[in-house]
This record gives C-alpha cells, sequence and structure tokens, in this order.
C-alpha cells in the first residue's frame, strides 16, 4: 500500500467514527430537564398553576425515552414542585400517559431502472412483514428493499393537589419527599 491510500483509509475511518458518535448523541433518551421549544434535546417537563394548590405537571419523553422513564420523571418533578412550593405531600387528581405512535417507510436509495418510478408489488410475508417485488431486479420472494419501522413516543399529564401535614393512607397520595429519595437514582440530569 502507498502512503496516500494509507491516509486516505485512515481519513475515511476517521469520518466515520466521528460520524457514528455524532449520530449517537441524537439518539439518547430524554434527560430530566424543563420543556424547552427548540432545544437540542426534545421532551422535558412542564407545570401549570391552576389554582393555588393545583398544578397540572407533565413530561413528554423522546423516540428512545420508555415509558416507565417518562411516569417516572412525571412522579419525580410533581414531587419537586410539593416541596419547593412549601408542602409536604401531593394527591393525583387525574392521571394520563399517552402514546403517539408514528409509522415510517424507508425506500431503498437511490432511483431504479426508470428514476423514481417502475412497476413494484408489495405483498405481506408471515413473520417477515411487508415487503416489495420488482420484477426486473431483487429477490422475488425475500427481498428486503422496503423498511417499515414505528416509532413510539410518550407524555404523561397529571393534575396534582399539594398539601401539608402527614399523608393519608390512600393510594393517589404521594410522600414528596420519600418520592424525591427513592427517585434520584433513576432520573438523568442533562449534561
Amino acid at each position: 500500500m502507498t502512503s496516500t491510500s494509507i491516509g486516505k483509509t485512515a481519513l475515511l475511518s476517521l469520518l466515520a467514527t466521528g460520524c457514528t458518535l455524532g449520530l449517537t448523541g441524537c439518539t439518547t433518551p430524554t434527560p430530566y430537564q424543563p420543556l424547552e421549544r427548540g432545544s437540542a434535546t426534545t421532551g422535558g417537563y412542564s407545570d401549570q398553576r391552576i389554582e393555588q394548590d393545583r398544578y397540572r405537571v407533565s413530561f413528554v419523553g423522546n423516540s428512545m425515552t420508555t415509558r416507565e422513564t417518562v411516569e417516572a420523571y412525571l412522579l419525580y418533578r410533581a414531587a419537586e414542585l410539593t416541596v419547593a412550593r412549601g408542602y409536604d405531600w401531593f394527591e393525583m387528581a387525574d392521571r394520563n400517559t399517552e402514546r403517539r405512535s408514528r409509522t415510517y417507510v424507508d425506500q431503498p436509495f437511490g432511483p431504479g431502472a426508470w428514476g423514481y418510478w417502475g412497476p413494484s408489488w408489495r405483498y405481506y410475508g408471515r413473520g417477515f412483514g411487508w415487503r416489495s417485488w420488482e420484477p426486473f431486479w431483487g429477490d422475488p420472494f425475500w427481498d428486503r428493499s422496503i423498511d417499515v419501522r414505528t416509532v413510539d413516543r410518550y407524555e404523561a399529564t397529571a393534575e396534582i393537589l399539594l398539601r401539608k401535614g402527614s399523608k393519608p393512607a390512600n393510594a393517589r397520595a404521594f410522600d414528596a419527599r420519600e418520592v424525591l429519595t427513592n427517585l434520584r437514582n433513576q432520573v438523568v440530569q442533562p449534561r
């Protein structure tokens, strides 16, 4: 090998590594952070005061954030808000977790023999999902030239009532300081 080809190989591998690291940063779950429109990281928490001791709290996750994480962050924010306002416990008056699903169909890269138009048929293979078949290229039965994927995003919302004193024996009541202590290790702060 010549020094020119070694240099090109090194440059290409460095470029590939840089692209991989750059894309990896885009595929991380939403950290525990305030929801800011136009932020580099999608999602976060928000809260709105409804009455003196009643708030609407929500947490929105990105496509990499699990439902369990979104719900834990909602509880953590409710507890954090309760303590910050000088209360001891909170009650969930209403709680909902919504799943938003989008299905994407990725076509193969580049034009076919007739540009971006040509005869093609779609079929469903049991255990294999949707496939497409073109008569002039590809395997007629096991073609993998189309990728269909579904992406889920979760948003949890709750109305909470802030209270002082000792927490009652109620399944909807949460001791704010205990919630903060128990969930602290699960909460990932932004870097």
